[in-house]
């Protein structure tokens, strides 16, 4: 694979794995959580994780502003992946007849790819703005949290 594919893939993992791991400090919402949230559900729950995470690392202002772009590009590059049709109904396409859909396969393979591909600069770019604005000590926090939260899906 070559270099710069890994290193966004890398970037697109960290910043999911960053803004992901510390919106999971409190307890699990109720509305907006899922990906049938209407807009207004999916901004309040943003709010909301900017608020708790801000809490978390002791944010100020410009911080927070910054957090609040990650969290929109990052809904955006999800809402980009998920596009208009029903994900699962794509994949089931590709089973609908008696031989497996290869091209189709693989052009939804691709969209998906070019889908992050493109907008994985601007993602990677907000990341790294609200990492780089934090103090050594927010970092630090941020570094601890992520260590200790390793392995959170092999239920470690």
């Amino acid at each position: 694979m070559k270099t710069w594919i890994k290193r966004t893939f890398f970037g697109l993992a960290g910043a999911a794995l960053l803004v992901g791991g510390l919106a999971a400090c409190g307890h699990r919402m109720h509305h907006g959580w899922s990906s049938n949230a209407t807009p207004e559900q999916a901004a309040e729950w943003r709010g909301k994780m900017v608020e708790r995470i801000a809490g978390k690392l002791d944010l100020n202002a410009e911080q927070k502003t910054k957090l609040t772009t990650l969290g929109e590009k990052l809904h955006a590059q999800r809402q980009a992946l998920r596009g208009q049709t029903d994900p699962r109904a794509e994949v089931k396409a590709l089973f609908a007849s008696d031989k497996f859909d290869r091209a189709k396969a693989q052009a939804l393979v691709q969209q998906k790819t070019d889908i992050v591909r493109t907008g994985s600069p601007e993602v990677i770019a907000a990341l790294g703005d609200f990492y780089d604005s934090l103090t050594p000590e927010q970092q630090q926090k941020v570094r601890e949290f992520m260590e200790r939260r390793r392995g959170w899906r092999r239920g470690g």
